[in-house]
């Protein structure tokens, strides 16, 4: 039962976080002066958007394929006047040639098979020089153990059949780096990044986002029995934490990338 981009009732569900300070942080080291208009392909819930407005952007598009998503990143953006949104995907922005100075794929590649296209579309509309940040899960960064701050890791421990699904979908630093030189970027770093997902109170904050499948779409792959048991088993691991707070961290892998010039 994978989850259902396009319902909507899911269409809070990644839109309800503030971007990582320390994200922010590392993406502003790049980004020099400002960034002019910047695309965010797979905006979800906008949450990206407003970050790239805060850093500066004159203007921000926000692109996602579910209307859903683009209706909860709506509400969720309404303070920021610059910040637009369109329904397209990565494979056919149906955006005009050379449109962005910068172009931001946070969380989208492994939901895309075509690498190539994907970033042949991104090669077109954006212009020469412009910066493309690219930024996943590879396969290592998703089977690192589980630990009271790496809480993914437990899901696969818990369930190793998820472990297949959730590999065969990510792309290797390998694969993403051929795509990024065939479509002419030039690679200017690329980055392990530890980034906090969300703070909690304590374990019944974290047990009411893990029921509710916040913002975890391999979580939607388990049934209501199976993701009860998966609590249940987060849960014993974190017994010594009761009453504490909780940060939760993933670990990313990001491509920061330089269109050449044509």
């Amino acid at each position: 039962m994978s989850i259902n981009f396009h319902d909507e009732k899911n269409k809070h569900t990644y839109a309800a976080r503030t971007a990582d300070s320390e994200w922010i942080k590392l993406i502003n080291r790049y980004l020099g002066s400002k960034p002019g208009t910047a695309l965010d392909i797979g905006c979800g819930g906008g949450i990206y958007c407003k970050a790239l407005s805060d850093l500066g952007a004159d203007h921000v598009i926000g692109m996602d394929f579910s209307e859903s998503n683009l209706n909860g990143a709506r509400e969720n953006c309404r303070s920021y006047g610059n910040i637009s949104f369109v329904q397209g995907n990565a494979l056919d922005t149906g955006l005009p040639d050379e449109t962005a100075d910068m172009i931001l794929e946070r969380a989208l590649i492994h939901h895309i098979r075509d690498l190539d296209k994907c970033f042949q579309e991104a090669s077109r509309v954006i212009k020469s020089g412009g910066l493309f940040i690219v930024q996943d899960r590879t396969p290592e960064d998703c089977l690192l153990p589980g630990s009271e701050s790496h809480l993914r890791g437990y899901i696969f421990e818990k369930y190793s059949k998820l472990i297949s699904k959730e590999t065969e979908r990510r792309h290797s630093s390998s694969e993403v780096l051929k795509s990024l030189s065939a479509y002419q970027f030039e690679l200017i770093d690329e980055i392990s990044f530890w980034e906090t997902r969300r703070s909690y109170q304590d374990v019944q904050e974290l047990n009411l986002d893990l029921l509710n499948r916040t913002g975890r779409s391999i979580l939607h792959d388990l049934d209501d029995d199976e993701l009860q048991d998966l609590v249940g088993y987060i849960l014993e691991k974190l017994s010594s934490k009761q009453g504490e707070p909780l940060i939760e961290q993933d670990r990313w892998t990001i491509w920061i990338a330089k269109r050449r010039n044509r």
